[in-house]
């Protein structure tokens, strides 16, 4: 007989409590991708992660593009014969933990604090990780649903080898339903289904006016130097408003969804008196829209400054790409503005760092009235809402792109305060275990 609601609930109580200490493992593991130093860390996060995919009666492995791709892990658990497929994802490669004196509590040694767990990755993304496992201990070897698990282990670095890994596996990773674990909610207390991604093309651009530097007083007036030739063409990225000015960039509407002024002043760590750039509604500014940032600009300190013209300049543009667009338009685009206005004859060179496609999901259909049921139920009572992300997930792209006939669902456990990719990254606790019970809910719906 398939579990009712209430005996779903009291076996994901009766699991969190291993589930919680194997979390707090994971996250004392430092699963740098981008740090080759700790190469051993991500290979060795990979082989937790088997182990305790296995550990649960699936058939787990360490997967690789090449001899030395990033680790990833596919498991598998058969489900009643004719049952749905569900692929669940989360990645367990983590962001750099960057000044340990930003931090509260050690980066590496998770630590509750009134109702959040800190450590790297306790929530981005080994939090992922620990909901799908969740989910098979609660049904044990009575799953309702047919799950593969995949864990990528390069997320965080750009997802290099991902399509490369989709391609190789497709077979055992097609599904009918892709639940990935890897965004989050609304608010404490407000599910969220994630509806639309921006994609993201970065560049480093370089001006030079002079083939070395010259005395400032000699030649000052007549020779324009670097940094201010660089100034004028970043100047011209943005109108009087703060829209981005770039030609040919698309936008377009967003969510339903009312973001409060004072949240917004909270959530953002805006200074007092601050303006909002742009124009439109600020969820579309936020979710629908380009946006523009100069995110490093290599010139001389002002510390230590001496009197010359600086011969050579360089700044990285990061430009967030509205769903509906594409990297190439964007990238197409993006030079054309900035090689029309090259002041004063100067040198410009433009490198691409990296892109990622926008996503835009369709909700609609029995996958998603599931997912929405189950919400619902496992936040007593309250809707999921429709949200965008402003940010890049471009691997989902990816999985849209190679499994088009699949209805992916794109939830996670974080919310507006848990500070990811930040110092003091935390999970918020009582949040995790409805987020526990809803993947539990959502995968009998499904059945």
């Amino acid at each position: 007989m398939p579990l009712t609601t209430e005996e779903i609930r009291a076996r994901v109580a009766d699991v969190l409590p291993d589930v919680r200490r194997d979390l707090e493992d994971l996250v004392r593991i430092q699963s740098v991708s981008a740090d080759p130093a700790r190469r051993a860390e991500v290979e060795r996060c990979a082989e937790a992660v088997r182990a305790l995919l296995e550990a649960e009666g699936a058939t787990a492995r360490v997967v690789r593009h090449g001899d030395d791709g990033p680790p990833a892990v596919i498991a598998h658990k058969p489900g009643p014969e004719g049952a749905p497929t569900v692929l669940l994802y989360a990645h367990h490669d983590v962001q750099p933990e960057n000044d340990h004196a930003d931090w509260d509590t050690p980066p590496w040694e998770p630590t509750e604090r009134g109702e959040r767990l800190y450590g790297r990755g306790a929530a981005d993304d080994k939090a992922g990780i620990a909901t799908h496992l969740a989910a098979l201990r609660v049904f044990g070897d009575d799953l309702p649903v047919e799950v593969v698990v995949f864990v990528e282990g390069e997320e965080e670095v750009g997802s290099d080898t991902l399509p490369d890994l989709l391609r190789a596996h497709r077979d055992e990773l097609a599904a009918d339903v892709i639940v990935i674990a890897d965004s989050g909610n609304w608010d404490i207390g407000v599910p969220a289904l994630t509806t639309s991604l921006r994609g993201l093309v970065r560049v480093d651009i370089e001006i030079r006016t002079l083939t070395h530097a010259v005395h400032s007083g000699m030649w000052g007036g007549l020779v324009p130097d670097a940094l201010i030739t660089l100034a004028r063409m970043i100047a011209t990225l943005h109108d009087d408003q703060g829209n981005v000015a770039v030609e040919g960039l698309h936008g377009g509407p967003a969510a339903d969804v009312e973001y409060p002024e004072e949240r917004l002043r909270a959530e953002s760590g805006a200074v007092p008196g601050i303006e909002w750039i742009g124009s439109g509604p600020i969820v579309e500014r936020l979710w629908t829209k380009p946006a523009l940032s100069i995110t490093g600009i290599d010139a001389p300190k002002v510390d230590g400054a001496s009197n010359t013209l600086t011969p050579a300049a360089r700044a990285k543009i990061s430009l967030r790409v509205a769903p509906g667009d594409t990297t190439a338009n964007a990238l197409d685009c993006l030079r054309r503005h900035l090689e029309a206005r090259v002041p004063w004859g100067a040198q410009f060179a433009l490198t691409v760092v990296d892109t990622g496609e926008a996503a835009s999901i369709d909700t609609t259909g029995p996958a998603y009235d599931a997912a929405r049921a189950a919400f619902k139920e496992a936040w007593d009572g309250t809707d999921a809402v429709d949200m965008g992300v402003g940010g890049s997930i471009p691997f989902i792209a990816e999985f849209l792109e190679s499994f088009p006939d699949a209805s992916v669902l794109v939830t996670g456990v974080e919310d507006p305060d848990t500070r990811a990719h930040g110092a003091n990254e935390g999970l918020h606790l009582p949040e995790f275990e409805r987020v526990l019970l809803a993947e539990a809910l959502m995968l009998a719906k499904l059945a």
